[in-house]
């Protein structure tokens, strides 16, 4: 199994997908205890839902899962969110801080040094490459992180999350103007919106975000009640549900495509 898929298109934009995959090697999948095989912090069925939304988008994903190692952490191990609960480069524990390995399944320094080399920097390697390519065509490059997430996981966050999270390190890792602008299109739909709220963008996010230099990057963290008949097993896809989430968030892609083309995307 290859660690990345990428699909190059034409547009400014580049979709960036590192937690749909559930690919894990056999031997690491055998040392999840019941917990981890059941995979549940998967961004469940994340390609389908952007699927066909902007025409000529370039998508970049892997296909691994994040119980191997987290290809949206830093990989020097480095806590995006100090002070907070949160999961490492190679988790121990799922969302609600359960552990996901059998005893004596955790990895160690050695298979995080390989996990680092084998998927992690493969993944970050075609993104970097599709980044270069596209701002070269275009002269500037949108990186648009794709995730979701249940919606109340109480050991990451208070309460019930919205359904919009927007995500750009406060303001740091893309243009106002294209905050300004997905802001706009998340109030306007009615769905529960916040910009940098829970989570400012992961280190995706913040590793490209580099407005200055022609790179912008923002993180989309959605609340999977929008697109799921429910956040339990089997994570059934709703056509419905995600019909309408959908419809915001083609124009919101398609915004930041004319955006980008249009050169405004410079202040």
């Amino acid at each position: 199994m290859h660690p990345v898929e990428v699909i190059a298109g034409d547009s400014p934009v580049i979709l960036g997908q590192p937690h749909g995959g559930t690919w894990l090697p056999a031997a690491v999948k055998e040392r999840l205890n019941a917990t981890g095989g059941a995979l549940a912090d998967t961004d469940w069925h994340i390609g389908r839902l952007y699927d066909g939304l902007l025409p000529g988008a370039t998508v970049v994903r892997a296909t691994f899962h994040r119980y191997l190692i987290d290809a949206n952490r830093d990989p020097a191990g480095a806590s995006l969110y100090p002070g907070q609960n949160t999961t490492a480069l190679c988790p121990i524990t799922d969302f609600d801080g359960r552990p996901i390995w059998a005893d004596g399944g955790e990895p160690d320094a050695g298979d995080i040094t390989a996990r680092r080399a084998e998927f992690h920097a493969p993944y970050h390697a075609a993104l970097e490459a599709e980044v270069e390519r596209v701002k070269a065509r275009h002269g500037v490059a949108v990186v648009y992180d794709c995730h979701s997430i249940r919606s109340d996981i109480p050991f990451l966050f208070p309460g019930t999350l919205p359904v919009f999270n927007i995500g750009t390190n406060g303001g740091e890792t893309c243009s106002a103007t294209m905050t300004e602008a997905v802001l706009a299109a998340c109030e306007g739909s009615g769905f529960p919106t916040v910009l940098n709220g829970r989570f400012k963008g992961g280190w995706t996010t913040r590793h490209y975000g580099r407005p200055g230099a022609g790179v912008h990057a923002i993180q989309m963290e959605i609340a999977q009640r929008a697109y799921l008949a429910a956040e339990s097993p089997p994570w059934v896809f709703d056509e419905v549900r995600a019909g309408k989430l959908r419809a915001v968030l083609g124009p919101i892609l398609s915004a930041i495509d004319r955006l980008a083309r249009s050169g405004a995307l410079t202040d």
